[in-house]
């Protein structure tokens, strides 16, 4: 059995507060197999546990972020999604964290459906997009065809799943589909990204992400005490305290999570 085929499928790094998640399945374009959706899962499960870990970035080895589902494994009857989470771990589940997706490459069917999951995208300018589903018989039907059309036009959602075409990180950028373009590697301008949120509050980035997430499915009726479930204990925490003091004193907050 060769190195790589006892490789780890994800392999995971702290650098200070932020988990960088590698999909590392280069051989295959980081195709998602049952090992990789199984090990993303357990990365997202320790950013949520560990307090000092703020947000992950996810990203894969070898400048390919992720080719879609191992076609190889789908003949076999092998899972690419994990029970209650989808897709590697994510397409119908996402942690209270922040996530940043960092695109090289390859982001295409369930790859693409996986940068779609996570909160932010940042793009080497290379990097290419799309859900070719179609052109092999199958449907984006991790997320793709019902999340895409909220994110950018739903005229280039159809135009993109009924073609199968891809779309450069430029056209991508230009829909509001990705946040930014790196003219190098994508997971340096990543990691500034992530570093730019870990400085800021845990309890006000986990009540932020909820609201923007889930507030589009909220009735006008309701939205006003659906947001405070998150925000009555943030504005009391003692976080809230400490960064209305820190802003007073002119020096860096002290987050406690609390």
């Amino acid at each position: 059995m060769s190195e790589t085929d006892t490789a780890p499928a994800v392999l995971t790094h702290v650098d200070g507060h932020i988990l960088i998640v590698t999909i590392n399945r280069p051989e295959a374009k980081n195709a998602m197999n049952n090992a990789v959706a199984v090990g993303i899962g357990a990365a997202m499960d320790r950013l949520d546990a560990e307090a000092d870990l703020q947000c992950a970035i996810l990203t894969g080895a070898g400048g390919t972020f992720c080719s879609g589902m191992d076609l190889k494994g789908f003949l076999r009857g092998e899972s690419p999604s994990v029970p209650g989470r989808g897709f590697g771990s994510l397409s119908e589940w996402t942690p209270k964290k922040p996530i940043i997706a960092a695109v090289d490459g390859y982001a295409l069917a369930g790859g693409l459906e996986l940068a779609l999951a996570c909160d932010l995208i940042i793009a080497s300018s290379t990097a290419k997009f799309g859900i070719p589903e179609v052109k092999r018989g199958l449907v984006a039907a991790a997320g793709g065809l019902m999340k895409l059309p909220r994110q950018i036009p739903p005229r280039i959602a159809m135009e993109l799943a009924l073609t199968g075409d891809f779309i450069t990180a430029a056209r991508a950028y230009e829909l509001g589909f990705i946040n930014q373009i790196s003219e190098g590697p994508a997971l340096p301008a990543a990691k500034d990204m992530a570093a730019r949120i870990a400085q800021n509050g845990p309890l006000a980035l986990i009540a932020s992400k909820a609201i923007i997430r889930e507030s589009h499915e909220w009735t006008e009726a309701e939205m006003w005490e659906k947001q405070a479930k998150y925000t009555r204990a943030v504005m009391t925490s003692a976080d809230a305290r400490e960064g209305s003091a820190a802003f007073a004193e002119k020096r860096k907050p002290n987050w406690q999570g609390k």
